[in-house]
């Protein structure tokens, strides 16, 4: 199984560790528990992903949704390429402008 980490270098961030894809994204729990106590904006730092597929971009549009219901908005740091060019073909690139 592909190794994912979430770490929190703050409060504000959350760093994405390791493959953002449909095989190591399968704990629910794990998103309510980075999402909870979420101030007014939530910056998943992506430098360290080493891949990712269109599961791992249907699960930052998923924590977009959540963080919205809280009146929270999501900020992408560090996008590698591989995640813009997903985010450019399903044309979904103005949802974290």
């Amino acid at each position: 199984m592909p190794n994912l980490q979430f770490n929190k270098p703050a409060a504000d961030t959350v760093a994405v560790v390791g493959e953002l894809t449909r095989d190591s994204l399968t704990n629910e729990s794990l998103l309510n528990q980075l999402l909870e106590n979420a101030q007014s904006v939530l910056y998943f730092d992506l430098s360290e992903v080493s891949r990712v597929d269109t599961a791992g971009l249907a699960w930052l549009i998923h924590s977009l949704g959540k963080l919205k219901q809280q009146d929270v908005r999501l900020e992408l740091k560090n996008v590698p390429d591989q995640l813009q060019n997903l985010m450019a073909l399903g044309q979904v690139s103005n949802l974290f402008e």
